[in-house]
């Protein structure tokens, strides 16, 4: 992929640190993270599981949360945070890795996935990333975990991205595949060579109200195409595809999808509630936080190359690009990988 393609659809414009006052949502608990005993990783071959224990739930303000848990309960706590069109089973392999090793896991569904659903039907369906991002911690409140190790890619590594430049008290360290992914919808006024446009063309379908209808019929067909092409190598079989796209019978799946993307080109308002947040992350903001990211070196779906990013972390920083046909799903495609990722950024 082109330098010039991100995953907000823009370049990232300087590289200069930007002091960044915490945001208090409130510390709960005394669940603080402490690393993990050390543990050798056994080899799992992705596809070995295919289920995660019964499900929890739990409420925020704002949700009823949907969430999976493995490994100890008092162990250290990692939030593993999932993309569009995919949900909580991209870590179905991760997560016994990570408990074997002495973590507790906790893998949410997003708003419009899955088992989550809004307390009140009035609630604006906002899809807008200070939105997920709130979610977590709110989830992180209502679970009494004071800091987490964070990880996640497309939707979940722009939710990470968010949570640990506007909470990092709340963040020992985090995992982002495919990088710096923070974005504004000023910086998505500018546009992109045309080939880089094309790229996002699920967007400015979605911008439509044919798209809005067509999203709402195919649900399950466009998902799979996105699976296709966002991992071209990823040989998945129709099992490994409806177990997650089961999440997507959400009520508010469709809504909020589509209000992510025209927020993110500015054709529909958020809520007034995230505007500080909003303001704070327009400025790009340095993530001081340990970080590693990730690449899979057959990554279809738009990205920015490792070096455009590798300056907007000022903390402990590496990155890995995993080799074998290893697409924008990495957690599910490569979770050994993965989930050494995580074990590794705990001990920047």
């Amino acid at each position: 992929m082109s330098e010039q393609i991100n995953h907000h659809r823009r370049h990232f414009f300087g590289m200069t640190a930007i002091a960044l006052a915490a945001v208090e949502f409130g510390l709960a608990g005394a669940a603080a993270a402490q690393s993990a005993p050390a543990a050798s990783l056994p080899d799992v071959k992705a596809g070995t599981n295919t289920s995660f224990e019964a499900l929890k739930q739990v409420k925020t303000d704002v949700l009823d949360i949907g969430y999976a848990e493995a490994g100890k309960a008092d162990g250290p706590v990692v939030l593993l945070l999932h993309g569009w069109p995919y949900d909580i089973y991209s870590f179905v392999d991760v997560a016994p890795l990570l408990a074997s090793a002495g973590y507790r896991v906790i893998v949410p569904y997003l708003r419009g996935y899955g088992t989550t659903r809004f307390l009140d039907a009035a609630t604006p369906r906002n899809g807008q990333p200070s939105a997920l991002a709130a979610d977590m911690i709110a989830l992180l409140d209502a679970l009494d975990i004071e800091r987490v190790i964070v990880a996640g890619y497309d939707w979940g590594g722009r939710t990470a991205n968010i949570m640990a430049a506007l909470w990092p008290e709340r963040c020992k360290a985090m995992v982002s595949v495919s990088g710096y992914l923070i974005g504004s919808q000023e910086a998505n006024k500018k546009p992109l060579p045309p080939k880089a446009e094309l790229a996002w063309w699920y967007q400015f379908y979605f911008a439509t109200e044919r798209g809005r209808l067509g999203y709402a019929a195919n649900t399950h067909d466009f998902a799979k195409l996105i699976w296709q092409t966002a991992s071209p190598k990823w040989n998945f079989d129709d099992a490994t595809f409806d177990r997650s796209a089961a999440a997507f019978d959400n009520p508010d799946h469709v809504e909020i999808v589509i209000h992510n993307y025209r927020w993110r080109l500015g054709l529909v308002e958020g809520e007034a509630k995230y505007d500080a947040y909003e303001k704070k992350l327009a400025a790009l903001p340095m993530i001081s936080v340990p970080t590693i990211t990730m690449e899979g070196d057959a990554n279809g779906a738009p990205h920015p190359e490792p070096s455009a990013y590798a300056g907007k972390f000022s903390g402990k920083y590496e990155h890995r690009t995993i080799g074998g046909g290893i697409g924008h799903n990495l957690p599910q495609e490569a979770p050994q990988a993965f989930a050494q990722a995580v074990i590794d950024v705990d001990r920047l």
